[in-house]
């Protein structure tokens, strides 16, 4: 008989956290009982116990089996395979605490013990409850809750990675719901990057969505990012798109000028004329801009009038009154036109350019193309914060930080889904680096993130920070990873395709949630990624349930494998798979329903499509001549 009722065997190696345990021979059957219960022995994930002294060690059960035992040059493989590769994770000392990490290490013989249910309550107990924010329970234990602490969460950055259909977005949206939980943080502060727009329906009531184009009904309001607030690089980027290092200048230099005309016109406490550079947060016309750049590259000139006829090189002056055939419009950007060039003939029938182009009539055409462009309005047109052609708004950016962070819900959307993809790397990037540096200055401040921190989630982060792309969203995400914990701003990567982001920014996240991952290239990353060694855990992410994660890192005492709290059916962010084959209650959560192929055809009209389709919307609003419809 054994010792004790929890007693599974020794150890018999030892090799830096990694020990090798033979098992008792009692353990032959994989079962043993304490108190009544049933343990199961030699489960990869499980967890064991080695007393020492006044002090337990606690490992994570990697590797079982005859693979597990102590390889020594020379000696015969094993005989028997009751062996178990365990990594120790950390101790409980006699205060009873927990803590990562081992001040000492097992010895030859030191006997090995199973994890009871009392023990997993030790160590995943609540604590101070409002340090640890439940999102889910063991999967081993319904009754012990899945506890991350907030602190170490929120600022030590974190990831949410898993394939598609794993329940990553349901997991996102029962975190950032525990999160927003007024009784117990009141003042939490969460901005989500929606790529896709699936979560504000699911989180209506504890967020605001920002979208381009809102649902007025539902309370959500517009998105505006005034292209003003950008730094000068970004600016380039949404704008010109690419400039040579000398007209970046000029147009650098001319950008300043307008901005510290403005500042004339309307001084800003805090601030000098002789400080104000092209990155200055100050309102400047692009308009007018794009208007004067327009006049300067194609204005023209012809001979000056008191010259000579037969004069070969005459000197040029600008063309009548310096006045275009058609004058323009700034505000509609509408070019002016000029007279065609000629520059044959006598002297006062030529007519050539004028005297000081910089030659970026093509940057100038780009600039005004997406000044025109409707999908960027809400870039070049931002509503009240709008400047007119002398840089006068009727909304400074205060209102604007106000709208994004400081509104009565604790969680703000920002809904991408209108975003044209050819931008949205650079939007993303200048967005997180307007509040990023907001806080920074603020930090002090009772608005800023020391006294208030910052959590940005970054929904799809693979599209904008995978390796190799080169951005404003990966420069800023890196900017933030490195430094924002300083400053209480951390970030929440959540990705299906973790390999393809940028490591530098991964391996910065201090917990990870991984769920279902059949990748193994993507596992290998996360593996890498995580700060425990524990490579036998993640073997087991392509056979995780729905909705299970196996959580690692600074947020939780141990590794945990839980399966996070599910929500009602209403509460699901917009991402679930179409239905093809459906009847009754497909999904166990109460809804009865049929659906996709096994319902009867309908009459379809397809003009209603169409619509849908130019007007850029999915929500469908009825107009009388529409026919039939089938509501849902």
């Amino acid at each position: 008989m054994k010792a004790s009722s929890t007693l599974i065997g020794s150890v018999q190696d030892v090799s830096g956290t990694s020990i090798s345990v033979a098992l008792i021979t009692d353990t032959v059957t994989g079962l043993s009982f304490h108190n009544g219960e049933a343990y199961r022995i030699g489960q990869v994930g499980s967890f064991v116990r080695i007393p020492l002294g006044y002090t337990s060690l606690f490992g994570l059960v990697s590797q079982v089996g005859a693979g597990a035992a102590p390889v020594r040059e020379g000696a015969p493989a094993p005989e028997s395979n009751q062996w178990l590769r365990v990594q120790l994770v950390g101790e409980r000392g006699r205060e009873g605490r927990f803590e990562r990490g081992v001040s000492q290490h097992p010895t030859i013989n030191d006997a090995v013990h199973i994890v009871t249910e009392a023990d997993l309550r030790d160590i995943y107990g609540p604590g101070d409850p409002v340090d640890f924010v439940r999102v889910g329970h063991l999967a081993s234990a319904d009754s012990i809750p899945a506890l991350v602490n907030i602190n170490k969460l929120v600022t030590r950055h974190s990831a949410v990675v898993g394939t598609t259909g794993a329940g990553k977005s349901t997991t996102v949206a029962a975190i950032l719901t525990a999160l927003s939980k007024a009784s117990a943080y009141p003042s939490s502060r969460i901005l989500l990057f929606d790529v896709h727009g699936e979560y504000g329906q699911a989180l209506q009531s504890v967020s605001t969505v920002l979208r381009i184009e809102p649902y007025l009904d539902r309370g959500e309001l517009p998105l505006r990012v005034p292209y003003w607030a950008l730094s000068f690089d970004e600016l380039i980027r949404l704008t010109f798109g690419s400039l040579s290092d000398d007209h970046k200048a000029v147009i650098g230099d001319m950008i300043a000028e307008r901005k510290r005309a403005t500042f004339d016109t309307n001084p800003v406490a805090g601030l000098t004329r002789e400080r104000i550079s092209a990155d200055t947060p100050i309102a400047f016309s692009i308009h007018q801009l794009w208007f004067d750049l327009h006049c300067r590259e194609y204005q023209t000139v012809v001979p000056d009038p008191g010259a000579a006829a037969d004069v070969v090189h005459p000197a040029y002056v600008l063309d009548p009154a310096g006045a275009p055939v058609q004058p323009g419009d700034a505000a509609q950007v509408v070019p002016p036109l000029y007279r065609m060039v000629k520059t044959t003939g006598p002297a006062p029938e030529r007519v050539q350019w004028g005297p000081d182009p910089i030659n970026i009539r093509r940057e100038v055409a780009i600039l005004g193309s997406r000044l025109r462009d409707p999908q960027l309005q809400f870039l070049f047109n931002p509503d009240e914060w709008r400047p007119n052609l002398t840089g006068t708004v009727q909304a400074d950016l205060d209102t604007l930080l106000d709208r994004w962070l400081g509104n009565a819900n604790p969680l703000t959307i920002l809904d991408l889904s209108g975003v044209p993809a050819t931008i949205l790397n650079d939007l993303v990037g200048a967005v997180l680096r307007i509040v990023y540096d907001a806080l920074f200055w603020a930090n002090s401040l009772p608005e800023g993130g020391k006294e208030r921190p910052l959590l940005c989630v970054l929904e799809e982060a693979h599209t904008y920070l995978s390796k190799g792309r080169e951005g404003l969203a990966s420069e800023t995400v890196k900017r933030i990873a490195k430094e924002g914990r300083k400053y209480g701003v951390g970030m929440m990567l959540v990705s299906q395709r973790p390999s393809e982001i940028d490591t530098t920014i991964l391996s910065q996240c201090g917990t990870i949630f991984a769920m279902r991952l059949a990748n193994d290239i993507d596992r290998g990353q996360v593996s890498g990624a995580a700060t425990d060694n524990l490579k036998g855990l993640f073997d087991m992410l392509p056979v995780l349930r729905t909705g299970e994660a196996i959580i690692v890192g600074e947020a939780v005492s141990l590794p945990i494998r839980a399966m996070i709290d599910s929500t009602s059916r209403e509460r699901r962010p917009n991402s679930a798979d179409p239905t093809v084959v459906v009847r009754g209650d497909a999904q166990g959560d109460g809804y009865e329903q049929e659906g996709g192929w096994t319902i009867p055809p309908i009459t379809e009209n397809y003009a209603i499509v169409l619509r849908q389709w130019r007007s850029q919307t999915s929500r469908y609003a009825f107009v009388e001549g529409d026919g039939p419809i089938q509501e849902g």
